[in-house]
């Protein structure tokens, strides 16, 4: 039987750049020992490396390995993977967050292309595009989401497009921008109950990610809206069935629900690791409330499975005659 690991390493690599300079003095965050159901296998397959090679050769970014995805080995080996463009240094500092913080670099006019050109060339059907957060940008990056989509429109026009993007903060017009480059799934995570916000998200406003994704559904009410919770964070769950339902005051159509893993002894520690049996309950309740479609276990993540889950998506749509 194969070892199972954890992706996620306790610290950096000696010599690496500093990720998380903001968090450099904070006393390290011991959290429980992770149970068994939420081990992984090392990636090492031939589809493993080779999409690691087709991503460094188009010099493209994912999330997978800057947030330390526990789903990498599986999703890389199936050559899929979930870009994000505005290169890998974020302007926000959430203690969930294992995407490093700092002044990012000019963004990469070749990038929208390479992103199309990558999905081509992998034969995906189904793309998720997400990125840092952007606040140092007029527009937080919305144009260069629009500049993406319609590249992967052009170069991959038989592929969908899903998008996970920044709360565009302060700024005007740019989520306006993003939804009328008419992706198939905007998708936005609010992360965590708003009471936890101010240490977990703290350059966020809860309020401000619902409007958005509202936003999206009164601007262009066909569009797929998507959004997704992390639990173990400290939060109750009369908290965590609060957000399900502002989440369908919004309209929200998909909801992600996944166990959060601390990235390093310096990020938010794990206040408990909920168990299948509750994620099982939190689907089913999400189901009552509305959501057409739900994915809730200890390893979901916003783009696992998310081919899949549009199909199961449209479907569920079609099924209601909405």
């Amino acid at each position: 039987m194969p070892t199972l690991i954890d992706l996620r390493a306790d610290g950096e690599e000696p010599g690496a750049r500093l990720r998380h300079p903001e968090k450099a003095e904070r006393p390290d965050q011991p959290s429980p020992r992770k149970p068994d159901w939420i081990r992984v296998r090392a990636p090492a397959s031939a589809g493993y490396h080779e999409t690691k090679a087709l991503m460094r050769g188009l010099k493209l970014t994912t999330v997978c390995e800057e947030a330390g995805c526990p789903n990498i080995g599986e999703c890389w080996t199936q050559k899929h993977a979930t870009f994000m463009i505005m290169g890998e240094v974020c302007t926000r500092a959430c203690s969930f967050c294992n995407v490093a913080t700092g002044k990012p670099n000019a963004l990469d006019p070749e990038e929208p292309e390479n992103v199309a050109r990558a999905t081509a060339q992998m034969g995906l059907k189904h793309v998720v595009v997400t990125s840092v957060d952007r606040d140092d940008l007029d527009d937080g990056g919305a144009q260069h989401f629009v500049q993406t989509i319609a590249a992967i429109r052009r170069l991959a026009p038989d592929a969908t497009v899903e998008i996970l993007t920044p709360d565009f903060l302060r700024k005007p017009g740019a989520a306006e921008r993003v939804i009328d480059a008419a992706p198939d799934v905007f998708n936005h995570n609010l992360e965590t109950a708003p009471r936890l916000y101010r240490s977990i998200r703290p350059g966020a406003r809860y309020y401000q990610s619902l409007r958005l994704l509202d936003t999206v559904k009164q601007r262009d009410p066909r569009q797929f809206t998507k959004s997704g919770l992390m639990v173990g964070l400290g939060e109750e769950r009369d908290e965590v069935l609060q957000v399900m339902d502002d989440l369908r005051v919004a309209n929200v159509d998909f909801l992600t629900v996944g166990q959060y893993l601390q990235p390093t002894k310096k990020h938010a520690p794990v206040a408990r690791y909920w168990r299948p049996d509750e994620f099982k309950a939190l689907e089913t309740i999400a189901y009552a409330k509305g959501f057409l479609m739900v994915s809730a276990s200890p390893l979901t993540r916003s783009s696992h499975h998310a081919g899949e889950d549009f199909a199961k998506l449209k479907a569920a749509r079609l099924a209601t005659g909405d």
